[in-house]
């Protein structure tokens, strides 16, 4: 026995420190710092691809689009983590997540959470494996992750911090604030760049150019539903604000009660389509009335990702088990909520396909010389 005890008490050292080591990273900084390592490698890709100077000396080892790949599919396994956590809660597996709740992000529990998480494991996913696919023409795919990711981050960021949860955000919590720069930087990229146009006969874009609104049924149609779109936003704007009104308290409380919910997340949305989609969709209006604004094919897409992600969140959210029962859709009123929630989410899609499928009222005239097999950049 005397033989053995300075080896037992070497190996009880050594499983000690093993344990204090296991601890030390299981405690809130250190899993904030393991998130940062892995996005701030990622920024540093994104920055090498994007730069000149650079650029230039990495595309001697690796093509640029190699790079590009790699990054979207570092983006793609972030967005499987996020379908964990939404399986998780929904009961579907177990034993993934608990911790990371525990210790990370609790609010990642919420119903409205669990519905982001979903939108980011299936269709940030969808996106990032198509974009890769694509790599080479992926403008309009990115600008629809730029959308749904900012509408994403920011409704998640500002939910935490102003309700209940914000007096239980851990550090990991701030991992959040480069993946809420990221977009904002894509987006200022991709915008930057001029967006190629096929080649449309002048006769056509003057044909199409020369007719009014009402000689355009389908522009009309859309037009008025996006003035549809701003009145109910702003109605609902004016509900989270506690508007005195009968009209204001009523819906409150027996159409939409998940608007009251304290979580945050639907109160911050409300505030954010009134402030922001309200005057994105006045321009998209001038865009419909107004021949030549090509900024229409790019910012349509922008838009409807970002109404889309919202909504499917908003919607899930308020249907969803996690949610308290007074907070959620009643059952008789479940039609009509649901019905003007979808359909705030469809208009801004069906325009961007209106303007990516028939593009020649956005686009400026072109010389009637010019061949077919010629391209016109913005």
């Amino acid at each position: 026995m005397d033989y053995w005890e300075p080896k037992n008490m070497c190996l009880c050292k050594f499983n000690k420190n093993i344990l204090l080591t296991k601890i030390s990273f299981l405690r809130p900084l250190p899993i904030l710092g393991m998130g940062m390592v892995v996005l701030g490698s990622l920024l540093l890709i994104l920055l090498i691809t994007q730069g000149n100077t650079i650029c230039q000396t990495v595309e001697l080892f690796l093509p640029k689009y190699l790079c590009l790949s790699t990054v979207f599919a570092e983006f793609a396994f972030i967005c499987m983590v996020g379908l964990t956590n939404a399986l998780e809660q929904d009961g579907y597996i177990s034993g993934f997540m608990a911790f990371y709740l525990k210790m990370g992000e609790p609010h990642l529990s919420a119903a409205y959470a669990v519905m982001m998480s979903y939108w980011e494991g299936i269709v940030h996913f969808i996106l990032f494996i198509t974009i890769i696919h694509r790599i080479k023409s992926y403008r309009s795919l990115a600008l629809l992750w730029v959308g749904s990711s900012i509408a994403h981050q920011v409704v998640h960021i500002l939910g935490v911090v102003i309700g209940k949860y914000g007096s239980n955000i851990r550090p990991a919590f701030w991992r959040n604030a480069p993946l809420l720069l990221v977009p904002f930087w894509a987006g200022s990229v991709l915008l930057s760049r001029p967006r190629e146009m096929p080649v449309v006969t002048a006769d056509k874009i003057a044909a199409e150019q020369r007719k009014g609104l009402l000689s355009r049924p389908v522009d009309l149609i859309l037009s008025v539903l996006l003035l549809g779109a701003m009145a109910f936003t702003v109605f609902r704007g004016l509900v989270v604000l506690e508007c005195p009104l009968d009209a204001c308290f009523n819906y409150i409380y027996q159409f939409e009660p998940y608007l009251k919910d304290p979580v945050g997340f639907p109160r911050v949305m409300m505030l954010m389509y009134l402030f922001y989609s309200v005057p994105l969709m006045v321009i998209l209006i001038y865009g419909l009335t107004t021949p030549g604004c090509g900024w229409m094919l790019d910012l349509t897409i922008f838009f409807a990702g970002a109404m889309a992600q919202a909504q499917w969140c908003h919607i899930g959210a308020s249907l969803h088990s996690r949610t308290p029962f007074t907070y959620r859709v009643p059952t008789d009123k479940w039609w009509p909520v649901i019905s003007l929630n979808v359909l705030l989410a469809a208009v801004p899609a069906v325009l961007a396909l209106r303007c990516l499928t028939s593009p020649a009222y956005f686009m400026k005239p072109v010389p009637k010389g010019q061949t077919n097999n010629d391209k016109k950049k913005k």
